[in-house]
């Protein structure tokens, strides 16, 4: 069984969705608590960490490609003679 194989990558992915989808339902109780107050009003939202850590990493991932990618870039005969 590696990671390659395809079932084991389904799986992998079912398995992956159904935590995320449990952990939104979640969201559900944590709103229904008396003592939870929104600090700023959007955080009070239904399912907002989950968008927020989505939209995180989505800027965190084109930071990388862009900012960093243009730091470390060389040109194509960098390691020619």
């Amino acid at each position: 069984m590696s990671l390659e194989d395809p079932r084991t990558l389904r799986k992998l992915w079912t398995a992956s969705l159904v935590v995320l989808a449990l952990l939104v339902l979640a969201d559900f109780w944590v709103l229904r608590d008396p003592h939870h107050h929104a600090h700023f009003g959007v955080d009070g939202t239904f399912g907002f960490y989950s968008w927020y850590g989505f939209g995180v990493c989505a800027v965190m991932v084109l930071v990388s490609k862009f900012v960093v990618g243009l730091i470390l870039k060389r040109k194509d005969t960098f390691y020619d003679d």
